[in-house]
Formats: C-alpha cells, sequence, structure tokens
C-alpha cells in the first residue's frame, strides 16, 4: 500500500541521518519455487534468547500478496491464519509450516474496510476456539469506531485445501465488536488477544514517539460502540520507533512479541505480575533476516518459537526458535 512505502521512505531517510544504526545486515536470497519448504538461515546478529532466523517456507497461495496478519490454529495445531491488506476481501487463509496451501474462508457477516491483524483466543462459549480480525487500520485517524470481528475458528481437514479465494469455504457467522478510542481516531495494525481472559489490546501506530496501549475489557460485546481503555504506552528501541506493525501474546500468556517493518521485540511478564505491568517492561530486540515488508507475528502453539510473514510475492515464513 502507499501508506507503506511512504513510512518506509521516511525512516529510511531517518536511518541515513543517523537516527539509528542499522540492526540488520543483508540476508541472501533463496531461489525457490512457491509451496516447496526450505530452510536458509539467514546471517544476521544472532538474539540471546532465540537462535538466528531461518526461512522455513514460502506460501504456496499466490493469492496472499500482503500478509498483513498471523497467528497459530488452535482447532488444527501446526497450522496457521493470515489474511492480506486492506484491498482484499473478507478472507483468510490457512497455510501449514512448509507453506502448502490449507483453504480459504469467506468470514460471514463481515466486511474489510482495513484489516491488519488476525489473533486467536477464547470467547462467549467455554472449550470453543475464536479468530478475532482486527478491522483497525486507519491511516487518515479519521474512523469514529473500529471494528474486532469475532469468529468460531473453523476446523480445518484435508478437503478443504481445494477452496480458494474464488471458492471460499463460509465460517460461522462473526460478531462485531464495536470499539472507539477514548482519545480520538488512531492507525493501528497490532491485534492481541490474551489466551486465558480473552481480552483485547490494541497496539497503534505513530511515526514519532511511543505507541499507546489499549484495551477492551473480556466483557466486550456486540451491543453498541465500546471506549477503549489507554493502558500506556511501549517504549520502542528500534530504527522505526512506534511504528508497530503486528504482535501476538504467547500461549502461556506470559510474553508479548511486537513487530515493525523489518525486526521483532519480546517483552517478559516479571513473575507474579499481573499482566497489564507488561506494557512498562523493557523490549528486548529479536532479529527476523531480510523482510521485505513485515507486518505479521506470532508465537508457534507451543511457546517455543515466532514467526514472521513479510508482505510480497513471495510470502516468506521466516521462524526463529528459542535457545
Amino acid at each position: 500500500m502507499k501508506r507503506h512505502y511512504a513510512y518506509l521512505l521516511i525512516a529510511l531517510l531517518l536511518a541515513f541521518l543517523g537516527y539509528q544504526r542499522l540492526l540488520l545486515s543483508q540476508s541472501i536470497h533463496a531461489s525457490v519455487a512457491h509451496g516447496h519448504a526450505i530452510r536458509q538461515k539467514t546471517p544476521t546478529r544472532s538474539n540471546s534468547i532465540y537462535g538466528p532466523a531461518e526461512t522455513i517456507a514460502n506460501l504456496q497461495d499466490t493469492s496472499i500478496k500482503e500478509s498483513s496478519g498471523l497467528t497459530a490454529s488452535r482447532t488444527t495445531p501446526g497450522l496457521y491464519w493470515t489474511h492480506n491488506d486492506s484491498g482484499d476481501g473478507p478472507f483468510i487463509y490457512a497455510f501449514d509450516e512448509r507453506g502448502r496451501r490449507r483453504g480459504v474462508w469467506s468470514v460471514r457477516g463481515a466486511t474489510a474496510r482495513d484489516w491488519e491483524d488476525i489473533a486467536a483466543g477464547p470467547g462467549p462459549e467455554r472449550n470453543k476456539h475464536y479468530l478475532y480480525i482486527g478491522d483497525i487500520g486507519d491511516n487518515s485517524a479519521r474512523r469514529s469506531e473500529i471494528v474486532v470481528y469475532r469468529v468460531p475458528e473453523p476446523k480445518i481437514t484435508p478437503a478443504d485445501a481445494t477452496s480458494s479465494k474464488g471458492k471460499p469455504k463460509l465460517t460461522d457467522a462473526a460478531e462485531s465488536i464495536r470499539l472507539r478510542y477514548p482519545d480520538g481516531p488512531h492507525d493501528a495494525e497490532t491485534l492481541l488477544v490474551h489466551p486465558a481472559t480473552g481480552a483485547i489490546y490494541i497496539v497503534i501506530k505513530t511515526m514519532f514517539g511511543n505507541p499507546g496501549v489499549y484495551e477492551a475489557s473480556t466483557s466486550a460485546g456486540t451491543d453498541g460502540v465500546r471506549t477503549l481503555s489507554r493502558l500506556g504506552e511501549v517504549k520502542v528501541p528500534g530504527w522505526f520507533g512506534g511504528m508497530v506493525t503486528g504482535g501476538a501474546i504467547s500461549p502461556d500468556g506470559r510474553r508479548v512479541a511486537l513487530c515493525d517493518y523489518r525486526q521483532a521485540y519480546e517483552i517478559v511478564l516479571p513473575n507474579r505480575e499481573p499482566f497489564e505491568s507488561i506494557w512498562k517492561q523493557p523490549l528486548t530486540p529479536l532479529a527476523l533476516g531480510n523482510r521485505k515488508q513485515g507486518e505479521a507475528i506470532t508465537y508457534r502453539l507451543d511457546g517455543k518459537a515466532l514467526l514472521a510473514t513479510s508482505e510480497g510475492l513471495p510470502t516468506p515464513l521466516i521462524q526463529v526458535e528459542r535457545r
């Protein structure tokens, strides 16, 4: 999207002027056909907690041109969900760790104005898994309200792999959770859902300064517009500043991963602290290799690795594993 390239040009200019030193070195591109599993280790600065970034696949489905959100499936372990940025319809795409297509679903009752992130978490019915899709993009900061769609996560079967954007499967009806900020409109690309409480968190995207963190309580429903609560802000140390483009909460609820266009950051919750205190903790930068324009990150279901994608074709699936 045009706005993303404008952000990139400004951030690169700041970097050339000495805003901060470049953290990532150029990686070697793999020449691989779409959908074939690969293991390409990238010669980037190693992380103290995680190993080197590794491109483990390219996504087979070329309809995924602007992967803007990513989450691990709870109904079908080992599979993942993603969606495109604005300009696509209300579609979610399933794939496995080798990048193979596992199906396309149209989200019933949803529209796609500016989808920016996806998360998995609990919902109204106990022992049932839900997907949360954030229609939260607002480049012009003019939206009086934003929407998070909550839909029961489909159970993915081998036969679903034959579905496509042209002939998608259909989800159950989605609920529309309508939200507004307490301090006026904001652009945002990061949606997080707590794996135990179902609380919704949104981290806004800002060119300069620290991005704010907002919460919708677990009681957030579909009866009218709810006002988010501002919890504070996170101090992002990267050279893209507060331009956070994706995030996720670990399955155990003890860690948060955020990313910008190039790298990731992790926050760890101190022992015996309530989850809300995590936003006051320092962020540890994590190298993600060479991402053309990264906007999506998630934890592997076992919590022992982070996975990320990048916009553009071929769409790489990048993994960093905990040491």
